[in-house]
């Protein structure tokens, strides 16, 4: 018997059915709900962020501390550990998604055909959107929040070791709703860290849900796109390529790689393989694994990188496929553009990729060609963030091609229904 038959007659399905229906009622209010009414409840929360920080912070170093004892790795524990700024963060995040426009109700497109009738396609929330994700914790206030704008509940459930950050964070949410006569229901979040939740969540709510988002390691988004009832919009892991091409800037190509790999190696957006085009591997290279290194970060590399300095470990070909999320990164020359393209698309996950390079035929043909969700021309893959391209927040990045692709914000968290005006019309028998 698996276990969400098991769980289907338990306490845990009637909290977890509980939560759905709540769920689809809150839903429909929020369908309906004025712009003005969901940008107060997210001001509030951004002012409730701020005035229960400290608590919000208290939270979180339980949740630390509990990590650290487990020895868990520093890019999970970076991932994990919130402060000041990043609470501050959090709370403007929230901020730019109330001067988004309201995506519920624009017209997408419209036409009249020869016999009158006037046709419009107009955006519509999703519904009831499951949220399971790992570790950061501020996924809580920054996928609350799209929904909300967006006009869908939300059922989130978030990782064992984010359990009293995540809480915390879910409680300002929810005081924010009361305040603004909005269904506290709206923003749920499962309060058991019991695995078997996400099993009944997947399998058997596809009443109460309607698509379900896994934002995390590769091993949850697999077991997601294998398990759910109901649509996934997900991303494979972060497996982002740099490629500094003959064509590039020394001192550039070194400010974006180092800044693609270190400024912080545990996020998706985190260049995992440095590729160089073989024609500068003299003058390029040397220049590149000696600032890498001189940060911290360890270079496991081909014969050239190996060669360009004695600290650059072998790479293995399991190395090409690894998404490192540490101060880790994989070096290889390749044979110009046509060499990177032939890397990226033989072991790329389709998230990010970037070139460096002031050669513009070289750049377009790299823009055109490499099929990722996220491609990137002189500058760094950090740059792959909801926040960073205006959306406010987001909830992820999609590296699939249905329905949503890159960062999904609030306009990638509605769908469309057709409205047609006529004047009597009738169709000819």
């Amino acid at each position: 018997m698996s276990n969400t038959t098991q769980a289907a007659g338990s306490k845990l399905g009637a909290m977890m059915d509980a939560i759905g229906v709540a769920a689809k009622r809150a839903a429909g209010v929020l369908a309906h709900a004025s712009s003005a009414n969901k940008n107060q409840a997210l001001a509030r929360a951004a002012a409730g962020l701020r005035r229960d920080a400290d608590s919000i912070l208290a939270a979180n170093s339980v949740d630390v501390k509990a990590a650290a004892e487990r020895e868990v790795s520093a890019a999970l524990l970076d991932r994990l550990r919130l402060d000041a700024d990043r609470v501050e963060a959090m709370a403007q995040a929230l901020e730019a998604i109330v001067d988004l426009p309201d995506p519920v109700g624009r017209v997408m497109q419209e036409w009249s055909r020869p016999n009158g009738l006037h046709i419009q396609r107009v955006a519509v929330p999703l519904g009831v959107i499951g949220i399971i994700y790992e570790s950061r914790p501020n996924v809580t206030a920054d996928a609350g929040a799209l929904c909300l704008k967006s006009g869908n509940a939300v059922i989130l459930r978030g990782g064992s070791e984010s359990h009293h950050s995540s809480t915390a964070i879910h409680a300002v949410l929810t005081a924010a709703l009361a305040e603004s006569d909005l269904p506290v229901t709206a923003i749920q979040m499962i309060p058991t860290t019991d695995r078997a939740a996400v099993g009944y969540l997947l399998g058997a709510m596809s009443d109460y849900v309607d698509v379900v988002v896994p934002r995390g390691g590769k091993s949850l988004i697999a077991r997601v796109q294998r398990d759910a009832r109901v649509p996934v919009i997900g991303h494979l892991e972060g497996l982002c390529h740099v490629y500094v091409d003959a064509g590039a800037d020394r001192s550039m190509a070194c400010e974006i790689v180092l800044n693609a790999k270190m400024r912080r190696t545990g996020i998706c957006g985190a260049a995992e393989t440095l590729l160089v085009d073989r024609k500068v591997r003299d003058t390029h290279l040397p220049l590149l694994v000696s600032a890498l290194l001189q940060a911290g970060c360890e270079l496991r590399g081909d014969a050239d990188a190996q060669a360009a300095d004695a600290r650059v470990l072998p790479a293995t070909e399991e190395d090409w496929y690894r998404e490192y999320l540490d101060a880790v990164i994989s070096v290889r020359t390749v044979e110009g553009v046509a060499g990177a393209l032939e890397h990226i698309a033989a072991y790329g996950s389709g998230h990010t990729d970037a070139i460096v390079t002031d050669d513009p035929v070289a750049a377009e043909r790299f823009l055109k060609e490499v099929d990722s969700a996220i491609v990137l021309h002189n500058a760094s893959t950090q740059f792959a963030d909801g926040g960073e391209f205006g959306m406010g927040a987001e909830i992820g990045i999609s590296t699939g091609r249905i329905h949503a692709r890159g960062p999904v914000g609030v306009e990638q968290l509605t769908s469309y229904k057709y409205c047609v005006r006529g004047s009597g019309q009738v169709r000819p028998t």
